[in-house]
This record gives C-alpha cells, sequence and structure tokens, in this order.
C-alpha cells in the first residue's frame, strides 16, 4: 500500500487525560507537539488528506487530551499516530498546564512504542522554551526527531531556506531534522510522510 493510502486511512483511536488511560504500549507511535498556535492540528489534517480528524479551533488550547489515530485495521494498529494536548496558551488555568506538563513528561520518558516525534513550530518566529523542551525530551530518548516548521506559505521561499539554515545552525543534532510545512501547500508532505514510515519500520 502506498504511503499516501496509509495516511489516508488513519483514523480516530481513542483521547486520554494521561499515560495510564492510553491503550497497550506496543507498535510503534509518532508523537505530534507543539504550541496551541503553531498549526499543529491543520499540519496532522493535512498529512492524512482529512479536514477534520484532528480538532481545529480558532481557539488555542482546545486540545487538552492526548489523542490517538491508527494507521491500519484492528482495535489497536501497530502503527499510531499521537496528537499531543497543545502547550503554551497563556489562557489554560496554572493546573492545567502543569497537568499537561506531567502527561507529556511521562509519555516521553516512559512510552516503549514511541519511535519518533514530530515538534510542530511557527517558521515565522524563534522557537519558545517550550519548544526545546520538546526537542530536548526527544534527545533524552535518541529519538529521531522532525521539527516541522509551519505556516511556510507566509515566507517567500529565500525566507523559508534561512529560518531552516538557523534551526540546523542552532539546533542541529545527529537524527534531528528541520523541514518548512503548509497545512494549505503540498510542499513536503510526501517526504513527512515517508520518514514518519520510515521511523515506524525501522522499529519492526
Amino acid at each position: 500500500m502506498s504511503s499516501v493510502a496509509l495516511f489516508h486511512q488513519v483514523r480516530f483511536l481513542q483521547s486520554a487525560p494521561d499515560l495510564s488511560h492510553i491503550g497497550p504500549d506496543k507498535g510503534s507511535e509518532v508523537a505530534f507537539a507543539g504550541r496551541s498556535n503553531a498549526g499543529k492540528s491543520t499540519a496532522l489534517n493535512a498529512l492524512v488528506g482529512q479536514k477534520s480528524l484532528a480538532r481545529t479551533s480558532k481557539t488555542p488550547g482546545r486540545t487538552q487530551m492526548i489523542n490517538l489515530f491508527g494507521m491500519g485495521d484492528g482495535d489497536w494498529p501497530e502503527n499510531r499516530l499521537v496528537d499531543l494536548p497543545g502547550y503554551g496558551y497563556a489562557k489554560v488555568p496554572e493546573k492545567v498546564r502543569r497537568d499537561w506538563g506531567a502527561a507529556m513528561a511521562d509519555y516521553f520518558s516512559s512510552r516503549e512504542s514511541l519511535v519518533g516525534v514530530v515538534v510542530i513550530m511557527d517558521i515565522r518566529h524563534p522557537p519558545k522554551p517550550l519548544d526545546l523542551q520538546m526537542l530536548d525530551y526527544a534527545a533524552a530518548r535518541e529519538l529521531p526527531t522532525l521539527g516541522l516548521l509551519t505556516k511556510a506559505d507566509k515566507l517567500k521561499f529565500g525566507q523559508q531556506k534561512q529560518a531552516v539554515d538557523r534551526m540546523i545552525r542552532d539546533y542541529g543534532l545527529p537524527g534531528r531534522q528541520f523541514m518548512p510545512f503548509s497545512g494549505l501547500k503540498p510542499n513536503n508532505l510526501a517526504a513527512v510522510r515517508e520518514l514518519i514510515l520510515e521511523w515506524m519500520q525501522a522499529h519492526e
């Protein structure tokens, strides 16, 4: 089956408030992390070719659960995409932010099926401390990581290249890549899909 067909068949599995409520820790999961206004849901929907698989909202901070999506058949497919709670939204209550932080730290440190991480960042702005924390979480586990620089349609090609070059220069590590991306235009869509499948297949 082609990578396009695999992603187009992605379906919702479950939402969970923390790691203790997530399904079996087996197979391969690729996690998507990002600030509440960085376009994470839009990027996920573009990757799977569906308009509303991942919830999008004009109000940042709505993704308050760990959402899991299956690639394939069965109640608990071997390959899954994980939409982690959006972070960094100021209007979210402090207790909720603490709970999100604890859930993500727990997920990154102990989820054995986690095989790769996609960190969503707005290409127009430098990464924030929480973005760098997500990169550090992945590096601590030596997980392959993609910094997906969204909203690239807002910049010209030369500006996109400069932004990627800066990220590589300042935050580059072995196993860590950066790509410009737009949910409105298909730039790098196939490359991101292929990379995610490579991570999953390497874990088999």
